[in-house]
């Protein structure tokens, strides 16, 4: 039925193109010729028929083809139009309208100056020369001076008014970008909840289509950390507020295949911050001068400070290198070599520091066995 009645709609809207065109050639039709008329009236009103008729089976015929371009064209406003944020769409209407205006008060001055054609050519060059200018200066401006104008709303709202939930409060800062590594290890969940962390969270949406890859791994290990990622991300978003960031819209990343590569320009393009626990990103960020934040290096820096001398109870697990040495495990993580310590394997003893070394893969404390204890 629907369809019906749109292709009655586009016969009718035909009809009245054909009846446009015969008006536009009305006057070719009523040609006086020693005073008399070429064309008598019953010949001109046949002569409209035949074109309305003509143009309104053209649109009949049409119908079903300008429906589909339609639906086309429409579904690719609706995907740029997701592309564009509503902060861009507002403001690019107010710079729209704006232009407008301005080209109205400009074409009112130099209305007595210059008739007629000229006029009205130049009047409509001008409104969409700044009806153009307004929407790309808004679009590219206007989100600096909405978000300028809700801090200061926000800062004489509640001045020391704090909360740690990312989504909701004042976005200062750089963007931090999470890279997939960081957010299948999962301690970017307790250190989000910490507040450390300013400025909005960057989760790039290239960064979820390669969790996904991973959670279809054939490789258990794989798909687990996989799944494990995803889980972490939805948590992320449900208890902070934060959207994938949708990157079709920068081309200069859309032909880049390699995810790192990826992360590394959208933090030149946006101007922020990676943050991972990725040795080699890290190395290749410093080599591109991109800011990182590494979690690893957060976690070796934060852990206690042990000194040479100090005396500390630990359970020796398994043989070092050496034949004589054992290793030791604290709560965190960091490898403990005993020296002579091969014979308390499986035993829990004391021992004296001898020498602490922080290498790029975390800390390492040598030791030897106390005296009372050998």
């Amino acid at each position: 039925m629907l369809k019906k009645i749109l292709r009655f709609v586009f016969t009718l809207v035909g009809c009245l193109v054909g009846f446009a065109v015969y008006y536009l050639l009305s006057s070719w039709l009523f040609i006086v010729v020693d005073g008399k008329e070429v064309f008598s009236q019953t010949e001109s009103i046949g002569a409209a028929a035949i074109i309305i008729f003509i143009f309104g089976l053209i649109f009949f015929r049409l119908t079903p083809m300008i429906s589909r371009q339609g639906a086309k064209t429409a579904d690719n406003i609706g995907e740029d139009l997701r592309e564009v944020s509503a902060n861009d769409i507002i403001a690019g209407v107010i710079g729209f309208v704006t232009g407008i205006v301005i080209a109205l008060l400009i074409s009112m001055i130099y209305r007595s100056v210059i008739g007629g054609a000229w006029y009205v050519l130049i009047t409509i060059v001008l409104y969409a020369l700044f009806g153009y200018l307004g929407i790309v200066i808004a679009t590219n401006k206007g989100r600096e001076i909405i978000g300028g104008a809700l801090s200061d709303v926000s800062g004489k709202r509640g001045q020391g008014e704090s909360t740690n939930h990312v989504g909701k409060k004042r976005q200062e800062g750089a963007p931090k970008i999470l890279d997939t590594s960081v957010i299948i290890d999962g301690r970017i969940v307790e250190i989000l909840k910490t507040g450390f962390l300013e400025g909005p969270i960057v989760i790039p949406e290239f960064v979820l289509v390669e969790l996904r890859h991973i959670a279809d791994s054939s490789d258990s290990l794989k798909r687990t950390r996989g799944r494990r990622g995803l889980d972490i991300l939805k948590k992320i978003q449900t208890d902070y507020g934060i959207d994938i960031y949708n990157t079709d819209k920068e081309k200069a990343i859309k032909e880049i295949p390699e995810v790192d590569v990826k992360l590394l320009k959208l933090a030149q393009i946006i101007g922020g911050k990676v943050v991972t626990n990725d040795f080699n990103l890290n190395k290749v960020a410093g080599i591109n001068e991109v800011p990182v934040l590494n979690i690893n290096e957060l976690a070796n820096t934060l852990k206690p400070i042990v000194l040479p001398g100090e005396s500390m109870v630990v359970t020796l697990v398994k043989e070092g290198k050496d034949s004589s040495q054992a290793v030791a495990y604290l709560d965190d993580g960091t490898m403990i070599v005993v020296e002579d310590g091969k014979r308390k394997i499986g035993e829990t003893t004391g021992i004296l520091v001898t020498s602490v070394f922080q290498t790029s893969a975390g800390r390492m404390i040598f030791g030897k066995l106390k005296l009372d204890e050998k």
